[in-house]
C-alpha cells in the first residue's frame, strides 16, 4: 500500500509539472511545451489560437504568427481583452500607440453606448486612421501626445481593477503577424499605477519628458508574487533593469525588438564572460536599420544570440532572469524608450510565469537564424 500511494503521489506531481509547462532540459534553450487545459484556475488556457497561461492573479497570452491562417479565421489573443471590455461596468482607459482592431473598436463603442466611461490616449501620428476616427465619431474622446517622442504604451485599465498590457499593439499586424505578449493583471493597486499614468496624460496633458515620477505602488505583492511597475521617462527603468541583470546568477534569456542600450549590452557581455548562460533573439529588421545595435558586439563575443525568423516582427521586449524573474512591457531597450517615449515596464517575480516565457522563447528561438 505504501509503495502504491507513493507511486500515485509521484505521478500526480509529475503530471502537474508537465501541465504547467515546466522546462525539462536546458541544453541551450528551454523545451517547455504548453498543453491546453481549462481557463479556470491555474494552468494552460484554451485559446482559439496562440498560447495562454493562467496564474493566480494573471493570465498571459502569446501571439502565434506561424499559425496566421487559423488566427485570421478564428480570432487571436485580443479575444479575451474584448470579452473583458464587454464585461466592464464603470470605466475603460486605453493607452494605444496604434489601433486598428475592428472588433476591439466595436467593444469600446458598445461599452461607451451602455454608459461606461471610455477614454483613450494615443500617439498623434497614428490617430488619422479608420478605427480611431470611428471611435471619435461615436463620441469617445481621444487625446494625442503631440510631442516629438512616442506615446508608445499599450495598456488598458478596466473598472480601475484590472490591467491589460505587454508588447502587443492593438493592431491587426500586432495581433496576427508579430511575436507579442499580452498580460492581464487583476489587482487594484496595479490598476491604480496605470490609472495614475493614464490620467497624467489624458487629464494633465503630460507626455514624454514632461511626466512626473508619481507611481503610487511601485512594488506590490499579489498572491505572494512581487510585481514592480515602472513608467518612462519618469521612473528611469534602465537603472532598475541594469541592477536586475547584474544580479543574474545562472541565466539570462531575452527577446528584443530593438536593443541599442550600450549599458545593458555591456552587462550581458560581462555576465556571459563570467559564465552566466546568455541567450537571445533580436528582430532582424531592427538589427539592419538601427545605429548602434547590440547585435554586433554580441556576435563578436560569439554569444548565443539569433536574428528572428518571423515574416512579421519579433516584437517582444522581454528578459527572463534566473528562470525566476520576468521583465516585460512596451519598453524597448533603447535611449528613446528611456528618455523620450511614454513606456511601461513590469518586473514579475514568479517562476511559473518565467516558465511560460521560456517556452515562448523556445518557440521564437526555434525559428531564428544566425
Amino acid at each position: 500500500m505504501k509503495r502504491s500511494s507513493s507511486l500515485l503521489i509521484f505521478l500526480a506531481l509529475l503530471l502537474a509539472a508537465l501541465a504547467c509547462g515546466v522546462p525539462t532540459d536546458l541544453p541551450g534553450i528551454v523545451t517547455a511545451t504548453p498543453e491546453p487545459t481549462s481557463a479556470t484556475g491555474s494552468g494552460m488556457l484554451t485559446l482559439d489560437v496562440g498560447y495562454g497561461y493562467a496564474g493566480p492573479f494573471y493570465e498571459v497570452y502569446f501571439t502565434d504568427p506561424f499559425n496566421q491562417k487559423a488566427q485570421m479565421q478564428e480570432g487571436g489573443p485580443d479575444a479575451p481583452l474584448i470579452a473583458a471590455i464587454d464585461a466592464a461596468r464603470l470605466s475603460v482607459d486605453v493607452a494605444a500607440y496604434s489601433f486598428s482592431l475592428k472588433e476591439l473598436r466595436n467593444a469600446l463603442i458598445r461599452a461607451h453606448e451602455r454608459g461606461v466611461q471610455v477614454r483613450m490616449v494615443m500617439e498623434s501620428d497614428n490617430m488619422q486612421r479608420d478605427e480611431p476616427e470611428a471611435l471619435q465619431a461615436a463620441g469617445i474622446p481621444i487625446l494625442g501626445d503631440r510631442r516629438n517622442g512616442l506615446m508608445h504604451d499599450k495598456f488598458v485599465v478596466i473598472d480601475r481593477a484590472e490591467v491589460w498590457t505587454g508588447s502587443m499593439n492593438f493592431t491587426t499586424s500586432g495581433t496576427y503577424d508579430d511575436n507579442n505578449n499580452l498580460i492581464h493583471l487583476r489587482s487594484t493597486k496595479l490598476a491604480e499605477n496605470y490609472t495614475t499614468e493614464f490620467e497624467e496624460m489624458f487629464v494633465r496633458d503630460l507626455f514624454g519628458p514632461d511626466t512626473l515620477a508619481q507611481t503610487p505602488n511601485k512594488s506590490v505583492t499579489v498572491d505572494n508574487i512581487l510585481v514592480e511597475t515602472y513608467f518612462s521617462p519618469d521612473d528611469k527603468p534602465a537603472s532598475r533593469l541594469a541592477t536586475l541583470l547584474r544580479g543574474a546568477k545562472s541565466s539570462i534569456y531575452f527577446l528584443a525588438y530593438s536593443f541599442t542600450a550600450n549599458e545593458l549590452g555591456d552587462i550581458l557581455i560581462a555576465k556571459y564572460r563570467s559564465g552566466v548562460k546568455v541567450s537571445g533573439v533580436m528582430e532582424e529588421e531592427q538589427v539592419k536599420s538601427n545605429q548602434g545595435t547590440e547585435f554586433e558586439p554580441f556576435q563578436a563575443e560569439r554569444m548565443d544570440v539569433l536574428l528572428d525568423g518571423n515574416f512579421g516582427l519579433m516584437h517582444h521586449k522581454v528578459f527572463i532572469i534566473d528562470e525566476q524573474i520576468v521583465v516585460l512591457g512596451s519598453y524597448n531597450f533603447s535611449a528613446s524608450a528611456e528618455k523620450r517615449n511614454d513606456e511601461n515596464l513590469l518586473v514579475i517575480y514568479d517562476p511559473a510565469l518565467a516558465a511560460q516565457f521560456l517556452a515562448e522563447f523556445q518557440r521564437v528561438y526555434a525559428e531564428g537564424k544566425r
